[in-house]
């Protein structure tokens, strides 16, 4: 699964319940703060990876005719134009290695700008981290679909896109992320 734009909002809460919740874990600064630095740099990322994918569109785009031409499968030459062009953009395509990756970027800047402080191995922390990240990417989707079909017994017909959409959608996921505990 694609980390997306909205998920950074959510995955930063979740991060930010399971370190308040450690026992090994002190936090330093107040949970706003500490919230909005997790919530950035989970951004950065997905944006690095947005740019990425910007890139190859542009790509292919430009060589449309030699890929009608050729009868090439699209998806499969932008997976892997995509795979060629990761490192230039710092983009890790395999999933785990990228959530790892995200973990530690995390611990390291929230631990050297004083915003937590522990004394036992970075390990356990990044884990910390990364757990929360990983057990709300499997929430997501299920949230996600709960959500959908709760629209679709509304008794007003929603059209997707629109903003009272979107406000009912969003109110709809988040009750379903709290009842899963994952913010």
């Amino acid at each position: 699964m694609k980390l997306k734009q909205q998920h950074a909002q959510y995955i930063s809460r979740k991060i930010m319940i399971d370190l308040i919740h450690s026992s090994f874990v002190e936090i330093r600064k107040d949970k706003a703060s500490v919230t909005f630095e997790i919530k950035r740099i989970i951004t950065e990322d997905i944006e690095n990876e947005q740019m990425l994918d910007e890139k190859v569109t542009e790509l292919l785009n430009n060589q449309e005719e030699s890929i009608e031409f050729y009868h090439a499968d699209y998806r499969q030459l932008f997976w892997m134009t995509k795979k060629r062009l990761a490192n230039d953009f710092g983009v890790i395509i395999n999933l785990e290695d990228r959530l790892s990756d995200i973990s530690h970027k995390l611990m390291d800047y929230l631990y050297e700008e004083d915003f937590i402080h522990f004394e036992v191995s970075d390990n356990q922390v990044k884990n910390l981290i990364y757990n929360a990240i990983d057990i709300f990417m499997k929430g997501f989707d299920e949230a996600d679909t709960l959500a959908y079909e709760k629209i679709k017994t509304y008794k007003r017909k929603l059209i997707p896109g629109t903003e009272d959409y979107d406000i009912i959608f969003n109110r709809l996921y988040e009750e379903e992320l709290i009842k899963k505990g994952l913010i």
